[in-house]
């Protein structure tokens, strides 16, 4: 691994801040939906000579970028972001000078809905037919039928175990049974929220949680309420890939959430993890690949997603960052590049797998149904982690 995989959306010292910060963007009126965009060609013409990126760790690697800019002759310039919510605060407007952005799931709504980017014409990039149905246009990057992001790459949450120390569990509920005190790990990300409601969601249905990312405040308590009662069978919080990996291999945990990744590299460390499919389902964070409401390089931005959408590059930025393509095409190219790397990040499932994950979207107060305008926002579930927490 080249870096450590991190999806925290937050700091301790900066709660705080994020939170207001959280709260005038979420209050701000939906702006830019349905319009449409100059950051949108009718055509890809030649490229404009330079491509301003802001990009997630790993996501602007130089196996990737090169041949882009050697074909394209467009210059990338990358800046990169620690947070979906450092993200966020740089894309206001546009961002300042910001061609293209690679957004997590949780930060996706918050950008569109702010009007920070731009519609795609998903016509204008040729290898979007071939993505998986589940990924042409997720509720984390499409609204009302229009594309503000092209997905990238994903990851589920997988209910993770060491084989030695855990009969094989059947459902998340292992994770919260206080036989495993001391013994679990989850990560320390609010949207940790989302994988306690869905267990709720079928373990307390008088709840009615339909959407674990849609949680009013009654049903929040619920889940709040929950993560507390985990709180003291949790041997750490992890905030990156490296340190779940570094619980499992010392003993420290022998049950969590994790990733594929962590599976796969402590499997190389002859810890004898597994992975089972709970009953309840799982959640999984989908990246996307946005374009700035205010690009100044639209040609390359374009040849950009449509480079990043073609399933030799989708393979191998999946092999270096440790991840899942959306391309159903990207499979034999993963495995030119890393021997059984498809099977080991399930990127030859079938679509049902893909279709029985809840991937991240950004927290509304608009529940999106009847309740209307009832629901926590994202900033809600900031306060509520760092309590659980603290």
């Amino acid at each position: 691994m080249r870096y450590q995989h991190s999806r925290s959306g937050l700091s301790r010292r900066g709660a705080t801040l994020l939170v207001a910060l959280a709260v005038a963007a979420l209050c701000a009126p939906a702006i830019g939906l349905g319009r449409s965009s100059a950051a949108t060609p009718p055509s890809i013409g030649k490229g404009e000579g330079s491509l301003s990126m802001l990009a997630m760790p790993g996501y602007a690697d130089r196996s990737v970028v090169g041949p882009f800019q050697r074909n394209t002759g467009c210059k990338v310039a990358v800046q990169y972001t620690s947070s979906s919510d450092e993200l966020t605060t740089l894309m206001r407007g546009g961002g300042a000078g910001i061609d293209v952005v690679s957004s997590s799931g949780d930060a996706s709504l918050r950008i569109i809905r702010d009007g920070d980017v731009a519609e795609l014409d998903v016509r204008l990039i040729p290898s979007w037919k071939d993505f998986y149905a589940a990924f042409r246009s997720p509720p984390t990057n499409t609204v009302r039928g229009k594309h503000y992001g092209l997905s990238a790459q994903f990851a589920p949450s997988l209910l993770l175990y060491n084989a030695g120390k855990v009969r094989r569990p059947a459902s998340w509920a292992v994770l919260y049974a206080p036989r495993n005190r001391g013994k679990v790990t989850v990560p320390d990300n609010p949207m940790f929220i989302a994988d306690a409601a869905l267990y709720l969601s079928k373990a307390k249905p008088a709840l009615r949680i339909t959407d674990p990312y849609e949680l009013d405040q009654a049903q929040l308590a619920a889940v709040v309420r929950l993560l507390k009662a985990q709180r003291s069978l949790v041997a750490s919080y992890w905030p990156t890939a490296t340190d779940e990996i570094a619980s499992f291999k010392s003993g420290a945990a022998v049950v969590g959430a994790a990733w594929p990744y962590q599976q796969t590299e402590l499997k190389k460390m002859k810890v004898p993890v597994k992975a089972a499919a709970p009953r309840e389902g799982m959640t999984g964070w989908l990246d996307s690949w946005m374009v700035s409401k205010t690009a100044k390089h639209p040609n390359c931005a374009y040849r950009w997603l449509r480079y990043v959408a073609s399933p030799s590059v989708q393979a191998r930025q999946a092999v270096f960052y440790g991840a899942t393509p959306v391309n159903r095409l990207a499979c034999p190219f993963m495995d030119k590049l890393a021997a059984n790397s498809c099977a080991s990040y399930r990127a030859d499932a079938p679509g049902r797998y893909y279709r029985a994950i809840t991937f991240w979207k950004t927290p509304l107060i608009d529940c999106g149904d009847s309740r209307g305008r009832t629901c926590v926002p994202y900033s809600g579930w900031v306060s509520a982690w760092t309590q659980v927490t603290s």
